[in-house]
């Protein structure tokens, strides 16, 4: 359909939004286009209760996740056609979103990190990759995503130059475990293919993917015993709130995981406010029960 080509093409040129993210709303719009042909309904003829009544068809189908993103997808979509003139106003602008509950995040134990990050052999070059990747997803703070995205000339002096969500650029400093992990990797990079401008390679000399990431990361987290499921992510969490521990300062932590606004952020107080409790809890005399 030509509405959603040019979606398509605005979501990659224009936002910048990541090949999972284009996927998802292409794959959301599309289930709204043929609900709304068995309407006999065009795509910007559609009116608020269309919209309605296609998210009321999912409650059965999808989790409340899922449908927020569907209802993400509809704003986005109706947007960008209102900026482009195709439509007078957008359906979806004064549609009611349910509230969800917010998950907390998935926090990695401080041992356990620490044992993660050892996991890997660092006699070999895929080790060595493996522990650097690990480093900068919990020393620094990143997405997978801008892991993967990390090309040579992004290193710059202990630091590195990464690039966010919608292409936002910033600069994140390496802690010194974090560099030392980088600069050994770097010493047998060439190994794998000294041609590449990626970061991080895999065995046939490509940039390594998101997916191979996440498949390292819980390959080494059993290695390394760890007492719950991780994932790439878990290990951002961890970051800022062993940070958020620490006293670190919650707007620092802002512009250190690259968060356009501060309440993202917040909910880590949250995670720290459970953890403080779990403590008590389990260790407090006046907590005991008996």
């Amino acid at each position: 359909m030509k509405e959603l080509e040019e979606f398509a093409a605005h979501l990659a040129r224009v936002e910048r939004a990541s090949p999972h993210t284009r996927r998802a709303y292409l794959s959301d719009l599309r289930q709204l286009a043929a609900f709304l042909g068995e309407r006999g309904v065009e795509l910007d003829a559609a009116s608020r209760d269309d919209l309605r009544a296609f998210l009321a068809s999912r409650f059965g189908n999808n989790s409340p996740a899922t449908l927020a993103r569907k209802q993400a997808s509809l704003r986005a979509f109706y947007q960008h056609r209102l900026r482009m003139g195709h439509i007078a106003d957008s359906p979806a602008r004064r549609l009611v979103f349910p509230k969800r509950r917010v998950a907390l995040p998935n926090v990695v134990s401080v041992d356990d990190c620490f044992a993660l990050l050892e996991a890997p052999d660092a006699r070999t070059v895929a080790g060595l990759r493996d522990r650097c990747a690990l480093e900068l997803l919990y020393g620094a703070g990143l997405r997978v995503s801008e892991l993967t995205g990390l090309d040579l000339a992004d290193i710059h002096d202990g630091a590195l130059r990464v690039r966010g969500k919608g292409g936002k650029e910033r600069i994140v400093p390496l802690v010194a475990k974090a560099r030392e992990a980088l600069d050994k990797y770097l010493a047998r990079r060439g190994e794998l293919c000294p041609r590449s401008e990626a970061l991080l390679l895999n065995r046939r000399g490509g940039r390594l993917t998101a997916r191979s990431v996440a498949r390292q990361v819980v390959r080494h987290a059993l290695a390394a015993g760890a007492r719950r499921h991780v994932h790439p992510h878990a290990l951002r969490h961890s970051f800022a709130t062993h940070l958020l521990d620490m006293d670190a300062d919650l707007r620092g932590i802002q512009e250190l995981l690259g968060h356009a606004s501060l309440s993202t952020t917040q909910r880590y107080t949250h995670v720290s406010s459970e953890r403080l409790l779990q403590i008590y809890e389990e260790s407090h005399p006046r907590a005991k029960k008996g």
